[in-house]
């Protein structure tokens, strides 16, 4: 591939559709799970009682098992939320973009 039809793509709407959305939903995703993982650790640090709790007065397990393991399960959400976008969304602006390209190169 030239520098010239690197450029194009480049230069092509739908291509800075497609990476102006894609990047924007990443960022959000990203944000919301760091949000979420230093949230349980800020709970950890300035409220261990909390979690440490236990879950029954005859059990071990405290409150802070089933909450760390909410945040994993909500790690693999996002995980589908954005898969199921990417082969939606994002690939059909890709598969648009690259119709657009190939009809520009013959």
């Amino acid at each position: 591939m030239t520098q010239e039809q690197v450029q194009q793509i480049k230069n092509n709407p739908k291509y800075q559709k497609l990476v102006s959305t894609r990047s924007r939903f990443a960022w959000t995703l990203t944000i919301v799970m760091l949000v979420v993982y230093y949230a349980f650790i800020l709970f950890i640090a300035f409220s261990p009682e909390t979690l440490g709790t236990k879950i029954s007065p005859d059990g071990m397990a405290t409150w802070g098992i089933p909450v760390g393991i909410a945040i994993i399960v909500f790690a693999f959400a996002m995980t589908g939320v954005y898969v199921r976008r990417a082969n939606g969304e994002f690939d059909g602006l890709l598969n648009e973009l690259k119709n657009d390209i190939e009809k520009e190169m013959n």
